[in-house]
């Protein structure tokens, strides 16, 4: 361990530590049931008619959403907008997080990771939805595009 301190190696491992978060770390709130609510169906239905494979993590999309209090549509439509709902996703990115670069466990880990980024990092909180998908991707497009899937998936909240 001195070795590695006195070589800089363990210096590195702590600056890079918010990239590679533990999902621990994310998940902030237990996680409550939502077999009745309508939100879930809503999302498996959205994504079941394009297809994706994103459809069977609605659930750990609406559980991120609730627990980092972000409108439940934002990280689904993030992941049709970055991967086609998974359909083009590498390393279990949905999110094209990092450029695409960032490496996650699973896509839950992912869908939990990037609500936690989103609702926490400085660069993210508090911002209105324009100003965060801004910094997201600065594109101006981009923005209307994530807001278009927000709207497909349910028109008003």
């Amino acid at each position: 361990m001195r070795k590695l301190i006195t070589s800089g190696m363990f210096v590195m491992g702590i600056v890079s530590l918010p990239v590679s978060m533990s999902l621990s770390q994310a998940r902030t709130t237990p996680s409550s049931d939502y077999r009745n609510d309508p939100r879930l169906q809503t999302l498996r239905n959205f994504f079941s008619k394009a297809e994706c494979p994103a459809a069977k993590y609605s659930e750990a999309f609406l559980e991120a959403a609730d627990a980092y209090e972000l409108d439940w549509r934002l990280l689904p439509s993030l992941s049709f907008v970055e991967s086609t709902g998974g359909k083009s996703a590498r390393f279990n990115n949905l999110f094209g997080w990092d450029s695409g670069r960032a490496h996650f466990p699973n896509p839950i880990a992912a869908i939990h990771a990037v609500g936690y980024k989103l609702a926490n990092s400085i660069l993210y909180k508090d911002k209105s939805l324009d100003r965060l998908l801004a910094t997201y991707n600065p594109k101006l497009e981009y923005a209307q595009k994530v807001k278009s899937v927000m709207r497909r998936i349910s028109p008003s909240e």
